[in-house]
C-alpha cells in the first residue's frame, strides 16, 4: 500500500529545515537495535544536510532488524519522500546506519525497490546467524522480528544476513567503520569477513578499522570527517 507524502511526519523523521539550499540526495539514518523517536540532527547529519542530503529517520520498528514489513515500510517512504518533495530519479538515494541499522543499510541497499546509490555501515551486524548467539538480548529481539515468517528459520536468518547476501548486494561504493574494541558487536566475527568477502567479488569498500574504538562510542574526529566525506561525495552540486 502506496503512502502519502502527508504521512510522512507520523512515520518518519525529516531533516529538511537543516537543507542548505536545494536537495542534492536523500539520506536514510538506520537506527540501531532499541532505538525510537528521533527529536534533532547529529552532528554527522548536520554535516549531511549542509552538503544538500535530506536526512530520513525512518521509523522502521526498534525490533525489526529490516524484516519484510520494514523493507517493504521503507521502500513506501523513501517513493513518498520523492513524491513529497518532488525529486526526480537523478536524486540519489544513500542507505546508512550503525549496529542493527548497520545491517539494515546493508539489506535494505540488497532488496531496495529504488537503486541505492552509496552505502555507509557503521559497526554493523553481517553475521546475522552467528549474532543471534553473540548475546543473551538477542535471541528474544530476533525472534520478534521473524514471528510469523513461512519457512525454516535458517532460511530467514539467510535473507537478512549481509554476509549470506554478498553474491546479491550492487555493485556500488560502500563504507564500513569499525572498532577493534566492540564488544557488542564483533569486529572479528562481522565486518572482518563481510569486508573480505565482499572484496573477493571485487566490490568497491572502503573500510575504515578503527584501533581502540567501542560500539560506537567516543568516536575521533577524523572517522567522524570520513563519514561526512563519504556520503557527501555523492550528494553532487550538479544535481537540482
Amino acid at each position: 500500500m502506496s503512502l502519502s507524502p502527508d504521512l510522512i511526519p507520523q512515520v518518519a523523521w525529516l531533516g529538511d529545515r537543516y537543507l542548505r539550499g536545494p536537495i542534492r540526495g536523500v539520506v536514510l539514518s538506520f537506527h540501531g537495535l532499541g532505538g525510537g523517536i528521533k527529536s534533532d540532527i547529529s552532528t554527522v547529519e548536520l554535516a549531511w544536510a549542509a552538503a544538500g542530503g535530506l536526512v530520513v529517520f525512518p521509523y522502521y520498528g526498534p525490533w525489526s532488524w529490516m524484516n519484510r514489513p520494514a523493507r517493504a515500510f521503507v521502500d513506501d517512504l523513501v517513493d513518498a519522500v520523492y513524491a513529497k518533495f518532488q525529486l526526480p530519479d537523478r536524486i540519489p538515494l544513500i542507505s546508512t546506519g550503525g549496529s542493527m541499522g548497520g545491517l539494515s543499510s546493508l539489506i535494505y541497499t540488497r532488496y531496495a525497490r529504488r537503486s541505492v546509490a552509496a552505502c555507509l555501515a557503521l559497526f554493523p551486524v553481517c553475521d546475522f546467524k552467528l549474532h543471534f548467539t553473540e548475546r543473551p538480548d538477542l535471541p528474544p529481539t530476533i525472534r520478534h522480528a521473524f514471528l510469523g515468517y513461512p519457512g525454516t528459520w535458517d532460511e530467514f536468518l539467510t535473507e537478512n544476513s549481509p554476509l549470506c547476501q554478498v553474491d546479491k548486494l550492487p555493485p556500488i561504493p560502500y563504507q564500513f567503520i569499525h572498532g577493534d574494541q566492540d564488544a557488542a558487536v564483533s569486529k572479528t566475527i562481522h565486518s572482518d569477513p563481510m569486508v573480505a568477502a565482499m572484496r573477493r567479488r571485487s566490490l568497491n569498500v572502503d573500510y575504515l578499522e578503527v584501533p581502540g574504538l567501542g560500539h560506537g562510542t567516543a568516536v575521533p574526529l577524523a572517522v567522524l570527517e570520513k563519514q561526512i566525506a563519504f556520503v557527501s561525495s555523492f550528494l553532487k552540486p550538479e544535481i537540482t
